[in-house]
């Protein structure tokens, strides 16, 4: 099978969900399956779930807690940095089959690495692997490098509201 490269972008909810509906998927097809995310740090319900139920999907993360609101700090580029090295390990070594890489787009907003490093892992993937990139603000050269590009756009939400995020729902 060939492998492709998906986005899910924009600035809706579900480009994560998407992305772990897809992860379960593959997994229910026997395909070996990666999880890194970049910026996440906190054990959110769909890990959980994952490392109780579906202990052959592999969850690793490389942030702490979410910045998006403040400016991120040594420690999350450092984190950032390690987790494109365990990428680029994962690739070259070829241990998955599907490899999502949950929330690139907003480590390159912030800085934390560049668009050209997510090139060059776009780049480098063997021809097999299916790699997934979610995160709002995608960069151009990451869209136009894509196979697939899937934008979620926010219609109406009830954070406007001042309905906070929920347990199970949102986290």
């Amino acid at each position: 099978m060939k492998g492709m490269v998906q986005v899910y972008t924009g600035d809706g909810k579900g480009k994560t969900t998407a992305a772990l509906g897809l992860a379960l998927r593959a997994s229910g097809a026997g395909l070996r399956v990666a999880i890194f995310q970049f910026v996440k740090g906190e054990i959110y319900s769909e890990i959980k779930a994952i490392r109780e139920f579906l202990p052959a999907i592999t969850v690793k993360q490389f942030g702490r807690k979410c910045f998006i609101r403040t400016k991120p700090e040594p420690e999350d580029i450092r984190l950032a940095q390690e987790g494109l090295k365990e990428v680029k390990h994962a690739i070259t070594e070829g241990q998955y089959d599907l490899i999502i890489l949950d929330e690139a787009n907003i480590a390159v907003h912030f800085q934390l690495f560049t668009a050209d490093n997510l090139l060059e892992i776009i780049q480098s993937k063997p021809e097999d692997v299916e790699l997934v990139i979610t995160g709002r603000n995608a960069d151009l050269k990451i869209l136009a490098a894509a196979d697939l590009v899937t934008e979620m756009k926010e219609i109406k939400h009830y954070y406007h509201k001042g309905i906070p995020a929920r347990e199970g729902i949102e986290y």
